[in-house]
């Protein structure tokens, strides 16, 4: 009963100092619907002084619901009322983020839903910062969704812009308690002084980052795909650019005012993890295999402090004891030693930040989604239980990425992916990708070579045949997709208009003319079953026919749902299994193509063709060996994914303003 009360106590303390903060943010914050003079006027003096620099601020919010969206929408609002030139650019895929964007009539709060996201809609960073690239913009700046900025902020970014050098920028979220400019702060002070963090390696991973937009990269190599909230990737970036040396890197914490929302009512994200646990160690497994973050440790407090001393920015840097003034022509130059007396002063009222950048989160549990089968399949599965099934190893992990970038393009989210090994598996959970390792799947398969015919391929297609039977006892409709197939448009709305009892699959017959439904040419690499019992103990006759067969599933399914020797076809295109009464459909080749058929894949222009065929997929197939059928694909242009820097393949002018 007593933890009770503690605990209705801390819910009623919470939500009295999100109240708080909302007085006060009304007081500071422009609504909706003023006018632009009336936001301009609220920063007037650091107006006067921006030299009308572009500003482009980027976040990945939560879902604006309950408290978290106040918060978050006070954040937004804080921005907006910087400047006139600030654009905001929001990364979700949530539809109550488009509606908060579409409350603003300024157009300055665009909403990007096409970069990177994982299957539980959380953005990667990588593709954020590349992303920044989009906008023509004087300074790019990546902030927590729940940080408010208050002052500092333009005069700050005015006075660095015009330093001869490229430079990165980062700013920690000062305590709440901070801000006793108002009478009302006052009040929240004393009850916002209880969760005060101890020190600002709290608010590390909410730090605030800005960059000017220049030709040097911000730190040498590839920045690995972190994903974004989820711890790392604020302290890996921050080591790597002072690491690299190719800008000037400095702490403006003591000349922003800002402060985090969050902080106030004590929800620390890396304490409420809950299941998604598996992100943070995710973001550390990749700090501790890219650049030299895991090998090196730089010391944040050794960046020199941008502060203000009698009116002028200077920066300290106080591994070398020296001072620089910031002059107004990028010039920076010693200042005399007097100047110290106000760095003693600051010290004396300021807590300096004192930490190292080594990752404070290190997990050492094993990379593991938290997730069955069957809860997996309940996340993913469309409105009518369907589901887009590929399974794969891990030498086809490019090309498995191709796949899920172009699925991910078209919006298709209902796919999870089977891994036939547990390189597969993490690279695919580090992708963001809704995987499931088969527990019975062959051990001793020599991916390099597991082409059409050769031994590893017939024991890897009799993998999918089970898997297919498990999720469709589950009760799931399942759409089979060989990670070779590439797709054009959404073709599930077709295929499951055929029906329950109707197995729908691809024809392999390379002849254009006559029957496509001839003995072994039904192609087990793309098909359509429904969840229904008739097609369930058709499935279970394939599987148990390939467990004692010598060759792959693929002749399997068409001399038990088929015939041996096409006993059981119907017509040019269809079959009938006379035990279940399963009928199988074979596709039209026009708009279901195979490798072989009418040479498309010698076309010069692939993707022309097929589209005024009016294809939905092509099939990479009919061509042997991983290598050339990689070439193949890569030389025609039906490719959506960059190794080099793990990302999705995409325009970076494709962000567009949110609609009016």
């Amino acid at each position: 009963m007593k933890a009770f009360h503690v605990e209705l106590w801390s819910v009623w303390l919470s939500g009295f100092v999100l109240i708080l903060l909302s007085l006060y943010s009304t007081q500071i914050l422009p609504s909706f619907n003023k006018d632009r003079n009336r936001v301009y006027k609220l920063n007037k003096n650091e107006l006067l002084d921006s030299g009308n620099l572009s500003i482009t601020i980027f976040t990945a919010p939560k879902p604006f619901m309950d408290s978290t969206g106040t918060r978050q929408t006070l954040a937004v609002r804080s921005w907006l009322a910087l400047s006139p030139y600030v654009t905001v650019v929001l990364y979700s895929q949530h539809h109550s983020v488009a509606s908060f964007a579409n409350a603003f009539d300024s157009g300055r709060v665009l909403v990007d839903i096409d970069t990177d996201f994982t299957f539980l809609g959380s953005p990667f960073f990588h593709s954020m910062v590349a992303k920044s690239h989009s906008f023509p913009s004087d300074i790019f700046v990546i902030v927590d969704p729940e940080t408010v900025i208050v002052s500092g902020f333009i005069s700050t970014l005015n006075h660095v812009y015009e330093l001869n050098h490229d430079w990165l920028l980062v700013a920690s979220p000062q305590s709440a308690s901070n801000l006793d400019n108002k009478k009302q702060v006052r009040v929240q002070e004393n009850i916002l002084q209880q969760y005060r963090p101890r020190n600002h390696c709290y608010n590390v991973e909410r730090m605030l980052i800005a960059w000017n937009n220049k030709d040097m990269p911000l730190h040498n190599g590839v920045l690995p795909p972190f994903i974004y909230g989820k711890g790392t990737h604020n302290n890996w970036i921050i080591h790597e650019a002072i690491s690299s040396e190719f800008r000037f890197v400095f702490d403006a914490s003591l000349t922003i005012e800002s402060f985090n929302l969050n902080n106030a009512t004590f929800e620390n994200s890396t304490l409420n993890i809950g299941n998604r646990k598996w992100e943070y160690i995710g973001n550390s497994y990749l700090g501790a295999h890219y650049g030299s973050f895991f090998y090196s440790e730089a010391n944040y407090s050794n960046l020199p402090k941008m502060l203000t001393c009698e009116n002028q920015y200077i920066m300290v840097d106080i591994e070398k004891n020296i001072v620089y003034p910031i002059g107004h022509h990028g010039e920076v130059n010693r200042m005399k030693e007097n100047a110290m007396r106000c760095i003693a002063h600051q010290k004396s009222v300021t807590r300096m930040l004192d930490f190292s950048l080594k990752d404070r989160n290190k997990f050492s549990s094993s990379l593991e989604l938290p997730f069955s089968l069957e809860s997996l399949l309940s996340i993913t599965a469309d409105r009518n239980k369907t589901i887009v099934l590929t399974v794969a190893g891990y030498s086809y992990k490019d090309m498995l990425m191709s796949w899920v970038c172009r699925l991910r393009k078209l919006s298709i989210e209902n796919f999870i992916v089977s891994a036939l090994d547990q390189e597969t598996y993490q690279f695919s959970i580090l992708q963001g990708i809704p995987v499931f390792k088969d527990p019975i799947a062959p051990s001793d398969i020599s991916f390099d070579d597991c082409h059409f015919g050769t031994k590893c391929f017939q024991r890897v297609t009799k993998v999918k045949s089970r898997i297919v039977l498990k999720i469709l006892k589950l009760g799931y409709n399942v759409l089979l997709s060989d990670v070779d197939t590439y797709w054009f448009r959404n073709p599930i709305s077709l295929l499951h208009s055929f029906g329950a009892a109707v197995l729908v699959a691809q024809s392999d017959e390379y002849q254009e003319h006559g029957p496509i439904n001839l003995p072994r040419r039904l192609n087990s690499g793309f098909y359509y079953a429904h969840s229904d019992n008739q097609t369930i103990a058709a499935i279970q006759k394939v599987v148990k026919h390939a467990e004692t067969s010598g060759l792959s599933e693929q002749p399997s399914f068409y001399d038990i749902l088929c015939g041996k020797g096409g006993s059981n076809r119907v017509g040019v295109n269809k079959c009938k299994e006379p035990e279940t009464n399963v009928t199988v459909h074979f596709l039209d080749r026009n708009l279901f193509p195979n490798g072989a058929y009418q040479n498309l894949w010698q076309e010069k222009n692939v993707k022309a063709t097929c589209l005024k065929k009016g294809c939905y997929i092509i099939h990479n197939n009919w061509i042997s060996g991983r290598l050339k059928k990689l070439a193949r694909q890569v030389s025609s242009g039906l490719w959506e994914y960059d190794p080099s820097t793990r990302m999705c393949l995409q325009s970076l002018h494709s962000i567009k303003p949110r609609a009016h």
